[in-house]
């Protein structure tokens, strides 16, 4: 099924009207769709390279759009909620979270969980309909998912711009370990700033 959905992903980007479908999939895909946008916006931009700015900009805000719909499903769906986040696997992580801000512990790492969920790999969906559940302060999750997914998805679509199909088989094999380390060390520098400024 994952293999069908990824085809269709790559067919949608071709379609002559691939910006609609990079929303719906960038929507969508914040809450419960297992295809991340980028499958769309590489060979997007390849195909239109000064389209770079607009198909990025689509993608970050139908994506933090699904995001606030993520939270919406972990606030007042929690059933669905639960069942997402059990399809992932994340379930005990979940419950774990939750008694760990209750005791008032765990709020800095989940600002860098999110942050890292909204730019690497890891599946963005879980992280926004846990928001929801933990009541996640909604101004500052709105924030952190449109500036990680605004990085990463600028990141995609101004190197694709730039490098074309090189890029395009660069994400074919090396996107998942290169997005994660870029992650983790944003968030550590963040972290020293942060640290040493207090």
């Amino acid at each position: 099924m994952f293999n069908e959905l990824y085809q269709k992903s790559l067919d949608l980007a071709a379609h002559k009207r691939s910006k609609i479908f990079l929303a719906i999939v960038s929507f969508v895909e914040s809450s419960f769709f297992p295809i991340p946008p980028d499958v769309m916006i590489v060979p997007m931009v390849v195909a239109k390279k000064n389209d770079y700015l607009k198909i990025f900009i689509i993608a970050t805000l139908f994506s933090t759009l699904g995001a606030a719909l993520g939270y919406f499903i972990g606030s007042y769906f929690l059933d669905f909620g639960m069942t997402v986040v059990s399809f992932y696997g994340y379930e005990d992580k979940v419950l774990s979270l939750k008694e760990n801000l209750t005791k008032g512990t765990g709020l800095y790492i989940w600002l860098a969980t999110l942050f890292l969920a909204g730019f690497t790999p890891l599946p963005f969906k879980v992280f926004t309909i846990t928001s929801g559940m933990i009541s996640f302060n909604l101004f500052i999750f709105l924030f952190i998912c449109l500036f990680s997914r605004g990085l990463r998805f600028f990141i995609v679509s101004y190197l694709s711009f730039r490098f074309g199909d090189t890029f395009n088989k660069f994400m074919k094999t090396k996107a998942a370990i290169w997005f994660t380390i870029l992650g983790i060390l944003i968030v550590i520098i963040f972290s020293v700033i942060y640290f040493a400024n207090k």
